[in-house]
């Protein structure tokens, strides 16, 4: 089953007014040796949580208690680290995008890392169900010294049940500034059939999974040789990736044709480029 190509946005088949509409909106900065949460804003079903920590950094888990999205929802998400702070943002579960009967569901990111801070922007994966429409962009401005490792990835329809993303749309836009000036730009955009499209050889060869992760920070580049012998070994075993540079930014893709087997990846490689275990929720 899946949803048909209309209508179109601007005449939807169900009112604003029962749509989702929300987000949560954060500030880290650091006092007494230690990251804490300055302003933390929460609106529509959205909510932060903050596990305890024990070192210096501030831990934040998104939640969506809607339990998912459809066509039609929209989420925001603002994150600023003052200078010298060391945040950590996850999600405390996949976010499943279900099936739109005409608009887009949207999720927009922007975040700001100031000097001599540390990001690390870990949501867990959206799953597409088949008919979802997704539009999502990821913005993130960075100080001179500030570093980070930011990861978004996707998964075309539920592995676990036998589905597959038959039709649909997919927008994903990534922009990364550091002092103002653009140093990555990219953009993604699956319409249709996104299936039959995935089986090209030049487009997904028969993926059912993707990722994108990318690093920036003094020692990020550094990192380079390492991931890409562990790319190529046996811990990275049916998935398809790559390591390189663009601008200062270390970048890494995957593809793979199982859900989970890009997920083990991700668990691998994230690690390696943070230099710790990943949150919590990330083995719920």
């Amino acid at each position: 089953m899946f949803a048909p190509p209309i209508p179109a946005a601007h005449d939807p088949l169900l009112p604003a007014y029962v749509r989702a509409a929300g987000g949560v909106r954060l500030r880290f900065g650091i006092g007494g040796g230690r990251t804490h949460r300055r302003e933390v804003a929460e609106s529509g079903g959205y909510r932060a949580r903050f596990p305890t920590s024990y070192d210096e950094t501030c831990e934040a888990v998104l939640i969506n208690t809607g339990g998912g999205m459809a066509g039609g929802d929209a989420m925001r998400v603002e994150a600023v680290l003052d200078a010298g702070s060391h945040a950590i943002v996850t999600s405390q579960a996949a976010e499943k995008i279900y099936r739109s009967q005409g608009d887009d569901t949207r999720i927009g990111t922007v975040l700001s890392v100031g000097e001599g801070a540390t990001l690390h922007w870990l949501p867990q994966e959206s799953i597409l169900f088949s008919g979802a429409r997704l539009s999502r962009s990821l913005t993130i401005d960075l100080a001179p010294s500030a570093s980070l490792v930011a990861c978004e990835s996707v998964f075309f329809g539920r592995a676990a049940m036998g589905e597959s993303l038959l039709r649909g749309s997919l927008r994903d836009r990534w922009r990364i500034r550091r002092q103002g000036k653009l140093v990555f730009a990219d953009d993604l955009r699956l319409e249709g059939a996104i299936a039959s499209h995935l089986e090209k050889l030049a487009i997904g060869a028969g993926a059912r999974a993707a990722a994108t992760l990318v690093a920036a920070g003094p020692q990020a580049l550094e990192k380079l040789e390492g991931l890409r012998e562990t790319i190529a070994g046996e811990a990275l075993s049916g998935v398809e990736a790559g390591a390189g540079i663009v601008s200062d930014l270390l970048v890494i893709r995957l593809l793979a044709p199982e859900a989970q087997a890009l997920r083990r990846a991700l668990v691998t490689l994230v690690g390696q480029m943070t230099g710790r275990a990943l949150p919590r929720t990330w083995s719920i």
